[in-house]
């Protein structure tokens, strides 16, 4: 079941279109998620309260290496997206190669676009977009000292 939740964009497209006629809100997020730890799940479980459907674009390896360095990705994406399929608050994930989801989230126009407090309002891809359409963009508490970057250099 939860392999299932692993969608291409054109689903995810698909999958927001019905959700639209349903009045279901779609949250929508994006990220690394490399080595997922405490301050991810309790993110996405704030998320998910937002709305019915949580839908996580995952950067693909290609692209958190150009974000992150020639040591990341620590897992590769089908590892990191069987990860979050199996959490209950995840309804779908998909990749994205580009260096940001902009085309995607100005394809799908979530209802509420959602990033982590290490972002300013004015920082977020796609906000401008989500709200021409009447959609919200919300940022979310960051968790101090919940951070992959710290766990690997604790490791180093």
């Amino acid at each position: 079941m939860a392999i299932k939740k692993i969608i291409s964009q054109t689903q995810a497209y698909k999958i927001r279109q019905a959700c639209k006629r349903r009045s279901q809100k779609v949250v929508f997020t994006n990220g690394c998620f490399d080595l997922l730890h405490r301050g991810h799940i309790e993110y996405l479980a704030k998320a998910k309260k937002l709305g019915n459907i949580l839908m996580v674009a995952l950067n693909s390896d290609k692209s958190v290496r150009r974000l992150k360095g020639p040591g990341r990705p620590v897992m590769k994406f089908e590892d990191r997206a069987f990860i979050l399929a199996h959490l209950d608050m995840v309804d779908y994930i998909m990749s994205f190669a580009s260096p940001t989801p902009h085309k995607l989230i100005a394809r799908l126009l979530p209802d509420i676009l959602v990033k982590g407090g290490d972002y300013k309002p004015g920082e977020i891809v796609g906000a401008e977009e989500v709200r021409q359409a009447g959609g919200e963009v919300k940022v979310l508490r960051y968790i101090k000292g919940r951070s992959t970057s710290k766990i690997i250099a604790r490791f180093k």
